[in-house]
């Protein structure tokens, strides 16, 4: 009795007002009996079948697609049909991933076949989805759908599912609102559910077609993809759509034939009841109506897939978040917009002002994509600035693992110098391009280093570190009519002119809404002073001491020398104190397999430090730190400190490459049995995400953009994490 009042609970609160509310945004119900024969006749013991695609829909939009051959349109073969249809089926021996990659990819471009008229070939691409045309799609949905798992010994049922051409596009798991477990919500369950459903043993072969995943539980719900990891199912904030409009959905009403469809399965009650309910008054709008809107209206699902779907080698797949979504938006707006003024014919630039952690270097990447697809934009070339060499591997990477670049566009973009910067711009055809903005300073003195294409977009990653008077100038200079974008990922102070450079904020995303959306982590900051302190008065009794017989010239200039703070911070007492202090404040972290950082002010120190945790052995570490020049320290007072960086760079570093060294230590600190600590001074202190890196310990001077930088290394999504500390 008690499992039925709560399948009537789940079934009255979240799954009905789902299937209403997709019946109004323009799918076609298919009762769970007509489902089954649509899906191919069922076994011979009249049991579930693991066929998932609606095969007479699909057959039916292939039926009517056409190829062009000797200046005339023709129609499918039936051969031609019956190849893309087996091309169809998951190649589930790949692993799920693959597999939804291969059909995704499918989706997007098409099936390639051959066809013969006449004696005459054609090898013509052919179309899934009619991405142009939303109306020329066929949207259906169904509920209970009974799916024969992979090993043939039961079968999953899934609350609903959505088809597009008769592919199963959308799964949505839907919860009662109250969890008859305490402290724990029914939206979790219903995501864990989802997980689970995608194991080897489950039915994995349903989640090949999928590109959003909805957990809903009639007051709230979240959305994520094939294989997204518990911790980064979102929430979604709807920017473009008004309240009204998810209203009129909402109290839309059916027609008879939608009733029938939706109901004529059911117990009379239920539709008497759902009857009752909206004969009483206008129905109140929920997040999970929000959602099902958001994300499920046709037109904006097939954007969703398009345009905001990403496979990361590192990641996985991707689907973006809202404020990336309505970011790109507002900014294709933006850049397909021209300057009527000073710049006239220039395309419009802006500021795109999204906090660190909430997915900027994929948000450029959702962009690049764009310009694939989007008609406005598809004559435009892509250079993205930056101001750091490893912020520049960073992005190539990721646009690589995005699927933006083969490895080869990835080699051609990178501007090795800046006479090749000049050839890109002024004679290339490469799509996308990455620079060091210091690069444009050589670049600019090449002759051909001009371009008054309003075609070219200049995305500058950090723009206000980056953005001098003198850069700004020479990147005007060189590319006149092209849009400048400034992607920023900290607040911009009062003193700072990125504003005033690149034009007006196009969208922003602050801290407080990313901790909010639980995007980001909240940071916990913990002051912690080990038993260490500068006695300044014992201090100067010293000095007077030893410096007695000294000249007040000679005092003046020993001072000068001995009382920066530098000196303090590298005294080899003090950090040994801290050391140990570190070393047992991070056992707690270590523990539960999760990592930390460690901000000096020197590359000495930074030696120092590593030095005295191994010494106290409690802790792993490892220095992240650019080449010592060889040039430095040779008649300066400490010039041992200086030494002391030259020989462990020697001893421990040699001959590797810097940058080999980077990603060496950038590899292992990510591996669960890496290193626990990793020492920094400036070297990926920003620009640096390892989701397990939750605890920095600061022992440096850091203000305004570089504290929020370095903060943000640590606020990262994980599953073991509360709070990640700053210390």
């Amino acid at each position: 009795m008690a499992e039925q009042v709560a399948n009537f609970r789940e079934e009255s609160s979240a799954k009905i007002p789902a299937l209403t509310l997709l019946s109004n945004l323009g799918y076609t119900f298919i009762p769970p009996r007509d489902c089954e024969q649509l899906r191919g006749k069922l076994n011979v013991s009249n049991k579930a079948t693991s066929q998932v695609m609606l095969l007479p829909i699909m057959r039916s939009f292939l039926a009517k697609q056409t190829f062009p051959l000797a200046g005339k349109q023709h129609l499918l073969s039936a051969a031609s049909v019956d190849k893309i249809m087996h091309e169809l089926n998951p190649a589930m021996n790949l692993g799920l991933k693959a597999a939804n990659e291969k059909l995704y990819n499918a989706m997007m471009y098409g099936v390639s076949i051959t066809e013969f008229v006449d004696g005459k070939k054609a090898s013509p691409t052919i179309q899934l989805i009619d991405w142009q045309t939303i109306s020329n799609n066929q949207f259906h949905f169904t509920e209970e759908m009974v799916i024969h798992n992979s090993e043939g010994t039961g079968n999953r049922i899934p609350d609903i599912v959505c088809f597009v051409n008769g592919l199963p596009w959308v799964v949505i798991e839907a919860k009662r609102p109250d969890s008859s477990k305490e402290g724990k919500s029914t939206l979790s369950e219903a995501v864990s559910q989802q997980i689970r459903n995608q194991g080897q043993t489950e039915i994995p072969h349903l989640f090949a077609y999928s590109q959003l995943l909805l957990s809903v539980n009639g007051h709230d719900g979240l959305y994520g993809t094939c294989g997204t990891p518990e911790t980064f199912w979102a929430k979604w904030k709807e920017e473009e759509i008004i309240e009204a409009e998810i209203v009129r959905f909402k109290n839309r009403t059916l027609d008879e034939s939608q009733l029938n469809s939706l109901f004529d399965h059911r117990p009379h009650t239920t539709k008497d009841d759902y009857l009752s309910l909206i004969a009483g008054g206008e129905l109140t709008v929920t997040d999970q109506d929000r959602l099902l809107v958001s994300l499920l209206r046709p037109d904006r699902l097939l954007d969703m897939t398009r345009l905001y779907t990403l496979f990361d080698k590192k990641a996985g797949k991707i689907v973006a978040r809202y404020q990336q979504v309505f970011g790109i938006k507002a900014l294709v707006e933006r850049i397909t917009s021209f300057d009527e003024g000073a710049r006239q014919g220039a395309r419009n630039g802006g500021v795109i002002w999204h906090t660190t952690g909430s997915g900027k270097s994929f948000t450029m990447v959702f962009l690049s994509k764009a310009l694939i697809w989007l008609e406005a934009l598809a004559q435009c070339r892509v250079i993205i600035v930056t101001d750091r060499v490893d912020l520049e591997n960073q992005l190539s990477r990721t646009f690589a693992s995005g699927g933006v670049l083969s490895d080869r566009d990835k080699k051609d973009a990178m501007a090795t110098s800046g006479r090749r910067l000049a050839e890109q711009i002024g004679k290339g055809n490469e799509r996308v391009i990455f620079s060091i903005i210091n690069k444009f300073g050589s670049a600019i003195k090449q002759k051909e280093c001009f371009n008054d294409s309003p075609n070219i977009l200049v995305l500058v990653d950090e723009g206000h570190r980056s953005q001098n008077g003198e850069n700004n100038i020479r990147m005007l200079q060189t590319l006149p009519k092209a849009a400048f974008i400034a992607f920023t990922g900290t607040p911009l102070l009062k003193d700072d002119k990125t504003e005033n450079k690149f034009g007006k904020i196009i969208h922003s995303y602050t801290m407080q809404q990313a901790v909010e959306d639980k995007t980001v982590t909240p940071l916990l900051y913990e002051e912690r002073i080990p038993d260490l302190n500068v006695n300044d008065k014992a201090i100067d009794a010293w000095f007077e001491r030893i410096t007695q017989k000294l000249t007040e010239q000679q005092k003046t200039d020993l001072k000068k020398k001995f009382s920066q703070k530098g000196q303090i911070y590298q005294t080899e007492g003090r950090i040994e104190l801290i050391a140990h202090d570190i070393s047992d404040h991070f056992q707690n972290f270590k523990q539960q397999g999760l990592k930390g950082q460690l901000a000096c002010d020197s590359k000495v120190s930074a030696i120092r430090y590593k030095i005295a945790l191994d010494n106290i052995g409690k802790v792993s570490s490892v220095v992240a730190m650019s080449a010592p020049d060889t040039r430095e320290g040779h008649e300066a007072v400490d010039k041992d400190s200086k030494d002391i960086v030259q020989n462990w760079w020697k001893d421990n570093i040699g001959k590797m490459d810097e940058k080999a060294y980077t990603n060496g230590i950038i590899e292992d600190f990510s591996r669960d049995d890496g290193p626990d600590i990793m020492i920094v001074v400036d070297k990926l202190l920003t620009g640096f995400d390892e989701p397990k890196n939750t605890v920095l310990y600061i022992d440096k001077p850091l203000k305004d953009h570089n504290l929020i930088q370095a903060i943000a290394r640590v606020n990262r999504l994980h599953s073991k994490k509360q709070f990640p500390e700053f210390v």
